[in-house]
């Protein structure tokens, strides 16, 4: 049976695409081989927003830093609004370097443009 590797809820053969976060799913045997202990993951960032969690993610990726985007949407709470938060873990080995990555790309957000 096919799992998501972010939700980690198992489906009915003939899913590919889990539901509720939009991942690819995986076969149970590889499922299996990449167990991840979240005791070797560390939270570098939450947001609001899925999109900066895929922007950080790539920069990250860039640099050779596994990272794992969890959403917390809630689908059985019905609201108004989106209460949602979004985390991104790093590995607690590359937490320093991603820090200093984020800083960065806070750094150049946070730059205005040069007049003329």
């Amino acid at each position: 049976m096919p799992i998501c590797p972010n939700c980690e809820y198992e489906y009915k053969e003939g899913v590919s695409v889990c539901p509720d976060c939009g991942q690819d799913l995986i076969s149970k045997s590889d499922f299996d081989e990449g167990l991840i202990n979240p005791g070797d993951w560390e939270i570098l960032l939450t947001c609001s927003e899925e999109y900066e969690a895929d922007m950080v993610k790539a920069n990250l990726e860039g640099a050779g830093i596994q990272s794992l985007i969890i959403p917390q949407k809630d689908r059985n709470f019905p609201s108004v609004g989106d209460f949602s938060i979004i985390k991104l873990a790093v590995k607690k080995e590359d937490l320093e370097s991603a820090k200093q990555i984020l800083d960065d790309i806070n750094k150049g957000n946070n730059q205005e443009e040069p007049e003329e």
